[in-house]
C-alpha cells in the first residue's frame, strides 16, 4: 500500500470515531454516569422574580413580550420586569410606556452599547431574588416562570435555563433545521443535568439569584459566561425542560449565519477566558465543556480531515463509495443554500444546516484567530 494510503486510512478512521463520539458517544457516556438529582425542599415561600428584557428596535414584539410576563401564573406581587431600550428608534419605548403598568420599568441606554452593557444597567433597578432574562420577542408558557424557579428550591442550584422551541410560520429549512438542533441539545441538557451542570443554556429563557450576577464586559457573550461564573462559585447550572419559550426562527439563511458567527466568535473568547475550567479542579464539568463546547467548535478539522483522507482512498471502492457519501452529504448542503434556506425536504435541511453552524463556527475561528470581537449586532429577525 502507498505510504499516502498508509497515512490517510488511521487519520479517516479517527476523525470518523472523533465525529462519532462528539455527536454519539458523548451523551452516552452521560447516559452510564451515576444520577445527582436535585433536591426540592418545596418551599410555601415564592422567590420575588424580576423579568430583565434588554431591547433595540423590537416595537414589533416588545408590547407582546411584556403582556406576556405580566400574565405569567405567577403571583403579581412577586413579578415584575425591568425593560432596557438599547437606543431603540422605532417606538420601541413608546410601546413599553403605553402599558402603563406600574410593574413595569422603563429604562433608555444611550447611546447603544449593546445587550450585555443593558443586562447590567437593568440589575441597579431589579428588586427580584431570581432575576429571569427574556429576549424581546421570547413568549413564555403561562407556567414557565413558576417552572424556571421552582429548581431554585434546591440551594446548591444557582442558574436555571428553560427549552426554547422555535415556531416556524414560513416553513423554512432554517426553521427545521434549527428546531432539530436545538432538539438534541435539550436532549444533552437533561443529561447534562442528571449528572450535575449543563455546559450552555438558552439566553431567551434563562435565570440567576440575583446575589451570583457579577456585571460583565461589553463584548462578553451573557448566556455562556454568566452561567460559567455561577459554576465556579460552586453553584449548579441546571435545565428546566418544563420552562417553555416560544420564538420564531428566522427566516433567512443569511441571517441564522450570521447569528452563529456572532454566538461562536463570543462563546470562543469566552472559553479563552474562562480556560481554567478545564482543570482537573472541574473534573466532569471540564470533560463536558472540552466535549460539548471546544470540541464542536472546533469540528471543522475533523470534518476537512476525513474528507480528504477519504480523497487519498479512493481507489479502493469501499472507501470510494465512502468519498461519494460524504461528497453527496455537501452537495446537499449547497443546494440548501441555493434554495435560500427553504428547501424543507429533510435530507437538504439537515445536510444543510449541519453545515452551516459548522461553516460559521470555523469562520468564527478564523476571526477570534485574528482578534476580532462583537459587541453590536442587529436583533433576530423572525420567519
Amino acid at each position: 500500500m502507498p505510504l499516502l494510503e498508509a497515512v490517510a486510512a488511521p487519520v479517516l478512521w479517527g476523525c470518523l470515531g472523533l465525529l462519532a463520539y462528539i455527536y454519539v458517544g458523548y451523551p452516552l457516556t452521560l447516559i452510564l454516569l451515576p444520577e445527582r438529582p436535585l433536591k426540592r425542599l418545596r418551599s410555601a415561600r415564592l422567590p420575588h422574580v424580576t423579568v430583565v428584557i434588554a431591547a433595540f428596535n423590537e416595537v414589533r414584539h416588545i408590547a407582546a413580550t411584556v403582556t406576556n410576563k405580566l400574565a405569567q401564573n405567577y403571583p403579581a406581587t412577586h413579578l415584575d420586569v425591568v425593560v432596557v431600550s438599547d437606543g431603540s428608534e422605532d417606538g420601541t419605548d413608546e410601546a413599553v410606556a403605553a402599558l402603563n403598568s406600574p410593574r413595569v420599568t422603563l429604562l433608555r441606554q444611550e447611546p447603544r452599547q449593546g445587550k450585555t452593557m443593558a443586562l447590567n444597567r437593568a440589575m441597579q433597578y431589579a428588586a427580584g431574588e431570581i432575576i429571569v432574562f427574556s429576549d424581546a420577542n421570547s413568549i413564555y408558557e403561562a407556567d414557565a416562570v413558576a417552572r424556571l424557579v421552582a429548581p431554585f428550591d434546591d440551594p446548591s442550584v444557582g442558574y436555571v435555563t428553560g427549552q426554547l422551541h422555535y415556531r416556524d410560520p414560513g416553513e423554512t429549512a432554517v426553521g427545521g433545521g434549527s428546531g432539530l438542533y436545538m432538539r438534541y441539545e435539550s436532549w444533552l441538557r437533561r443529561l447534562e443535568t442528571r449528572v450535575g451542570s449543563i455546559v450552555g443554556v438558552n439566553g431567551g429563557i434563562d435565570a440567576v439569584r440575583r446575589e451570583l450576577y457579577d456585571p460583565m464586559r461589553a463584548d462578553h457573550l451573557p448566556d455562556f459566561i454568566l452561567p460559567l461564573r455561577v459554576l465556579t462559585k460552586g453553584r449548579r447550572v441546571v435545565f428546566s425542560e418544563d420552562a417553555i419559550c416560544r420564538e420564531d426562527a428566522l427566516g433567512h439563511h443569511h441571517d441564522e449565519y450570521k447569528m452563529r458567527v456572532r454566538v461562536s466568535l463570543r462563546a470562543l473568547h469566552t472559553l479563552s477566558e474562562m480556560r481554567h475550567l478545564f482543570g482537573q479542579k472541574h473534573g466532569l464539568f471540564a470533560f463536558e465543556l472540552l466535549v460539548h463546547k471546544l470540541l464542536r467548535y472546533l469540528i471543522v478539522f475533523p470534518l476537512a480531515g476525513a474528507f480528504l483522507a477519504n480523497a487519498a482512498l479512493i481507489g479502493q471502492p469501499f472507501y470510494a463509495a465512502m468519498f461519494v457519501a460524504q461528497s453527496i452529504c455537501y452537495l446537499l448542503a449547497l443546494v440548501g443554500w441555493a434554495g435560500g434556506g427553504r428547501i424543507r425536504w429533510k435530507p437538504v435541511f439537515v445536510a444543510f444546516y449541519f453545515c452551516l453552524v459548522n461553516f460559521a463556527a470555523a469562520v468564527a475561528l478564523i476571526r477570534f484567530m485574528r482578534g476580532q470581537r462583537t459587541v453590536l449586532w442587529t436583533p433576530r429577525k423572525g420567519a
